[in-house]
């Protein structure tokens, strides 16, 4: 009996030094926002308050521009995803995109409501704020499902849609981030708060790119530091619990012309995905990108750009 109590004493301790451990190496406290805002908030970069937050936005380009292209990231992304594109875009249109409320420097949402329903309600406040009465909507994954939700419950707001690696229909991912995975996961996702290692954030990127050589320090970089504002961990993690079903039915009810637009070698929404969309929408384009992953408009901004502006194109 002494010894076993010896040896659970012995394993207590030595799992509360490899904690310490842990948390020495790879805990990290939020960055402060100031910091984060002097390095991925210069100008063009602004703040306007919605629904009680600073969020973050970038308005470019022709300012008479009455339709504009409204860009939406995915999930923890942020604005800096649609540089490539917003750098050429904004020469002849106006621009506008905003780090949605979890992500990058807007911050977590008050009410910690992450719901599809909640995001289109946030993106009409945006564009309302904005004065903006109708866009070419785009988004890619996560933004793309709350675009096609945005152009469904609000269609005359709504010129021209555009999805990109979007997400709604049910998913068989091939491959999910690491950071995906742990922050679905109850107990472990505690641990994801405060213990949040660079080398995960690198795991997760390198996933949805499918040349893994683009995937630069720089890059890296961004998507990690944004992670550590504070808020953001734990926004992730009610993100993943707020996982909801969407009703793809409604699809079929989008009249507006939308290019589909996918990366060929997307292993986190695969490309089948892609072909579900082009069935099920009336009035579609369907470009895929050959050796491509999920973040398409960053990973080869030129290719999926010229998609675009083909699209944007045509009467």
């Amino acid at each position: 009996m002494k010894l076993l109590k010896k040896l659970i004493k012995t394993l207590v301790i030595s799992i509360a030094l490899i904690g310490i451990l842990i948390s020495i190496f790879f805990g990290h406290n939020a960055i402060p926002l100031d910091k984060l805002k002097a390095k991925y908030a210069p100008s063009p970069s602004a703040f306007i308050t919605i629904e009680d937050m600073n969020v973050h936005y970038r308005d470019e380009g022709n300012k008479t521009d009455t339709i504009p292209i409204v860009l939406i990231h995915g999930t923890s992304s942020s604005l800096h995803t649609f540089e490539g594109w917003a750098s050429k875009l904004k020469n002849n249109h106006r621009v506008l995109r905003m780090d949605l409320p979890g992500f990058g420097l807007t911050g977590a949402f008050p009410n910690r409501d992450y719901s599809i329903a909640h995001y289109v309600k946030f993106i009409n406040h945006f564009l309302e704020a904005k004065g903006v009465k109708q866009c070419v909507l785009a988004g890619n994954s996560l933004g793309g499902n709350i675009a096609w939700q945005y152009a469904v419950k609000y269609p005359e707001k709504v010129n021209k849609l555009v999805l990109m690696d979007a997400s709604g229909y049910p998913l068989h991912s091939q491959k999910i981030p690491i950071a995906f995975r742990l922050a679905k996961t109850p107990i472990l996702n505690k641990l994801l708060t405060f213990i949040t290692p660079r080398f995960m954030a690198k795991a997760s990127v390198e996933n949805v790119y499918a040349n893994k050589s683009k995937v630069t320090s720089k890059l890296v970089d961004r998507y990690y530091e944004l992670t550590l504002r504070k808020g953001n961990r734990q926004a992730l993690i009610d993100r993943m619990r707020s996982l909801e079903v969407s009703d793809t039915l409604q699809i079929k009810n989008i009249t507006k012309p939308t290019l589909v637009l996918w990366g060929a070698k997307d292993l986190l929404i695969p490309i089948n995905n892609a072909y579900k969309f082009h069935r099920d929408l009336p009035n579609d384009t369907l470009v895929v990108i050959k050796n491509v992953g999920h973040v398409p408009m960053e990973e080869k901004p030129e290719e999926s750009l010229a998609a675009l502006n083909s699209f944007l194109s045509k009467k």
